[in-house]
């Protein structure tokens, strides 16, 4: 992982989704790579006061359970939809990004918050929720154009007007998101972030546990056809593919750990039964064979 400083901002370049996650401060959060292809992230993130700002860019398709830092409120712009997200530091979930995914993130801390005045119980209701406007583009592309300038200047860096100015811009953007809402939908789409909720629980609390279709419906609480229904919705694959990359992400963690196991002994712990299958796969995910992740976790 390679960084570069200019002024506040820093920037990281990632060559594997745990780089990726370390180089995030303050978040809780796990990564998993869903789809074919060597993993390459970027990441920018700036300081000010009471107020962080990041940019990430990942290449892969990349499952992401996080929760936000404690006591903060998060404007989430997916520059991919251009859909803003709003957090609190009661939002938990699991989701998974599309490929070249793009987004820039606002994160405003308890005292900044406080000092303004703001309560953020009264935004209940607009927390994980897809949020439409036509400024999430403009924000999120003039955001990461500034991050830019940034990062080139070489004159001091007004920290406080600027963290000013951000959260005038977040609350005028959400007003108008936050209009556009359809109470309907809005209903359905809790009703299946609910579900999610439950899956993301058993992940983060059981991260080494494997289960079948039927025991993850269970868990979930609902029956296999609306968790087929809610996994599409929320991760565009189906939880049975889900379970798989899961569990393949696992073996990864494990051939990275070193420590003795051989690729057989992970392959038989996360369930991958023939092994060359199990190789084939996992070459097909992550772009190496199983035996050359675990030479290089021996190294």
């Amino acid at each position: 992982m390679t960084t570069a400083n200019a002024l506040q901002v820093q920037a990281y370049q990632t060559s594997d989704v745990t780089e990726q996650v370390r180089a995030t401060p303050g978040w809780q959060q796990q990564y998993r790579q869903m789809s074919p292809g060597h993993f390459n992230g970027q990441l920018r993130c700036l300081g000010l006061e009471g107020v962080e700002v990041y940019e990430e860019r990942l290449n892969t398709r990349v499952e992401q359970f996080f929760s936000a830092p404690s006591g903060s409120l998060t404007f989430c712009f997916d520059r991919s939809e251009n859909s803003l997200y709003l957090l609190n530091e009661d939002s938990r979930n699991i989701w998974i990004t599309p490929e070249n995914y793009q987004e820039v993130a606002v994160v405003f801390d308890r005292g900044f918050l406080q000092g303004h005045g703001l309560d953020v119980a009264r935004l209940e209701g607009l927390f994980m929720v897809p949020l439409d406007s036509v400024q999430n583009a403009l924000f999120g592309s003039w955001l990461s154009a500034t991050l830019t300038r940034l990062g080139q200047a070489d004159c001091p860096l007004e920290g406080r007007a600027l963290a000013e100015q951000l959260l005038e811009d977040c609350l005028f953007i959400l007003d108008g998101a936050s209009q556009r809402l359809q109470g309907d939908a809005l209903g359905r789409r809790g009703e299946a972030r609910t579900v999610m909720r439950r899956v993301s629980d058993w992940a983060a609390d059981c991260p080494d546990e494997t289960l079948n279709l039927v025991q993850l419906a269970r868990v979930a609480g609902v029956s296999v056809r609306q968790l087929q229904q809610t996994f599409k919705a929320f991760t565009n694959m189906p939880p049975a593919q889900w379970l798989r990359l899961r569990r393949l992400n696992g073996a990864r963690r494990d051939l990275l750990r070193g420590g003795g196991p051989t690729v057989a002994e992970v392959a038989m712990r996360w369930s991958f039964w023939h092994l060359g299958r199990f190789s084939e796969s996992y070459r097909q995910l992550f772009g190496e064979l199983p035996s050359e992740t675990l030479k290089r976790g021996r190294s």
